[in-house]
C-alpha cells in the first residue's frame, strides 16, 4: 500500500555548533565503541580538554545524533524532535511563508 505523509507543522532549523539546539553530548571514543551507526559524516566537537563528543538530540527510541549539514526537526506541538539530512529535508517539508 501506498502511503503519503500526513501534513504537519513543523520548525525546521539546521543544526549550528554553540547555539544549545542539542540535548547533550557523548564522548566520540563511546559512540565509535557502543554505537552501531557509521560516524564518519557525525559532528565532532573538540572540547578545551582535547576530548571529541558528538551532539545529539533525546528522541522517541533513544539518542539520535546529528551529523554535519542535519536539520533539527520539531513537530508544531513540540512532543517530537528527529533530525533529518540536508539531502532529504526539503524533500520531506516545504517552506510555507509567514
Amino acid at each position: 500500500m501506498k502511503c503519503k505523509r500526513a501534513d504537519l507543522m513543523a520548525d525546521v532549523v539546521k543544526y549550528e555548533v554553540g547555539k544549545g539546539m542539542e540535548d547533550g553530548f557523548e564522548l566520540w571514543s563511546n559512540v565509535v565503541t557502543t554505537c552501531w551507526l557509521v560516524t564518519d559524516f557525525l559532528v565532532k566537537i573538540e572540547r578545551e580538554d582535547g576530548t571529541i563528543v558528538c551532539p545529539y538530540i533525546m528522541g522517541k527510541r533513544g539518542r539520535i545524533f546529528i551529523g554535519e549539514n542535519d536539520y533539527i526537526i520539531t513537530d508544531e506541538d513540540g512532543t517530537t524532535r528527529h533530525v533529518c539530512g540536508e539531502d532529504k529535508v526539503w524533500t520531506r517539508y516545504r517552506k510555507i511563508e509567514e
